[in-house]
């Protein structure tokens, strides 16, 4: 799967050493469930969890976002489909040098793409801090409604957090395209 600038694929063993890198930088970690620095063991074992995947069958996939032009890993697009097959959470990182250029918005729409129009979802969510943002905006622009603030709903890195819902419904995404 891809788009002009991008491919969308599996992880493989190779990419370890780049997820690594870019997990162990503070601005990208920052609200995310893993801390930074980003272990190479910790990286190759969810290299690993991460090609075992399957894109079609309930629980998480993986896609890593690769970057046509350098032919490098830039950040990955999570998806965790509901045991309905119906439903999925969706969630996004990029490596911060490839932020702010459109690459998130573009993998995301391709990945959005590929659940509603040939694998027939009905809704897909997805949850950030509050204080996030660059996120917030990428699900708004994308056509996700705010569905809900959560005050104080995680604990995470030695504090309470806010938590912003989405959520983008199949008809809103295929009349919206």
């Amino acid at each position: 799967m891809g788009t002009e600038r991008l491919v969308l694929r599996r992880f493989w063993a190779s990419d370890a050493a780049v997820l690594a890198e870019y997990r162990s930088e503070p601005e990208v970690a920052r609200y995310q469930s893993w801390d930074a620095p980003f272990p190479m063991a910790k990286a190759e074992v969810a290299v690993r969890n991460f090609a075992a995947s399957s894109p079609d069958a309930p629980g998480w996939f993986q896609y890593a976002i690769e970057l046509v032009e350098e032919g490098r890993l830039i950040g990955d697009v999570a998806v965790r489909t509901h045991e309905n097959l119906q439903q999925a959470e969706i969630g996004f990182t990029l490596a911060s040098a490839y932020q702010r250029r459109g690459f998130a918005t573009e993998a995301v729409t391709a990945v959005l793409d590929r659940l509603f129009r040939l694998r027939g979802l009905h809704k897909v969510t997805g949850e950030c801090d509050a204080r996030n943002k660059p996120s917030a905006a990428l699900m708004e622009r994308l056509g996700f409604t705010r569905e809900g603030h959560l005050r104080q709903q995680t604990f995470i890195k030695g504090e309470w957090t806010d938590d912003l819902i989405y959520g983008l419904l199949a008809e809103e995404w295929l009349s919206g395209s």
